[in-house]
């Protein structure tokens, strides 16, 4: 892989995106750091829309750590299965409200360290959640668009999602790194889709090497 022409794709695809999505917004509705957190856990093999489905209602009955912590399991369970996996995930977020509220003062952490120490967070979400509630540059929230792109642009060959955020990183200045990410989604979600993507109508058409299609 030859990295100019790598760095060089990077730089490019870049200005198309920006151009392409002047402004860049994240997807999962929340009005809080908590929220947020609350939401990208769901969001984990489910779609935001049926995430920014199920919040209100939890939201309403478990606003903050607090009622997540006491919540009855059972009650919440039902608020969220719709998102899939609700039993484990229920386990997460009560889990993760307890160590909030006994360890953070009630107050979701803005580093990656701490967030890494939360039931449920791993990299991918706790990039979500340090850019969408703090505006943090920590990382690239690689998802499967994300790494689909990448990977058609041969900016990486890695499968693993740290992996492919590790060959990222260098690619883009660090504070454009939530901001790529959230236009990256835009981009998969509309033109570079898993089946059928829009080739022809891409201003990337003229340098994507469109590896595996």
């Amino acid at each position: 892989m030859d990295k100019n022409r790598v760095r060089e794709r990077a730089e490019r695809m870049l200005g198309i995106l920006q151009a392409r999505y002047p402004v860049s917004r994240g997807f999962l509705k929340a009005e809080t750091p908590w929220q947020l957190l609350v939401a990208t856990q769901l969001s984990a093999q489910c779609t935001d829309e049926r995430v920014n489905s199920v919040t209100p209602a939890l939201f309403s009955r478990l606003p903050t750590p607090r009622e997540m912590a006491d919540a009855d399991v059972c009650e919440l369970e039902s608020l969220i299965r719709p998102t899939g996996f609700y039993r484990n995930k229920a386990r997460n977020l009560i889990g993760a409200a307890r160590r909030v509220l006994e360890v953070y003062g009630g107050e979701v952490p803005g580093d990656m360290e701490s967030l890494l120490t939360l039931p449920g967070i791993a990299r991918k979400s706790a990039n979500v959640v340090l850019y969408g509630a703090y505006g943090i540059n920590a990382g690239l929230a690689v998802d499967t668009h994300v790494g689909r792109i990448a990977r058609r642009l041969d900016l990486t060959r890695q499968q693993d999602p740290v992996r492919v955020e590790k060959d990222l990183l260098p690619l883009f200045p660090q504070d454009q790194w939530g901001s790529t990410n959230h236009r990256m989604v835009s981009f998969g979600r509309e033109v570079c889709k898993a089946r059928g993507p829009f080739c022809k109508d891409c201003e990337a058409n003229v340098f994507c090497p469109r590896i595996g299609l």
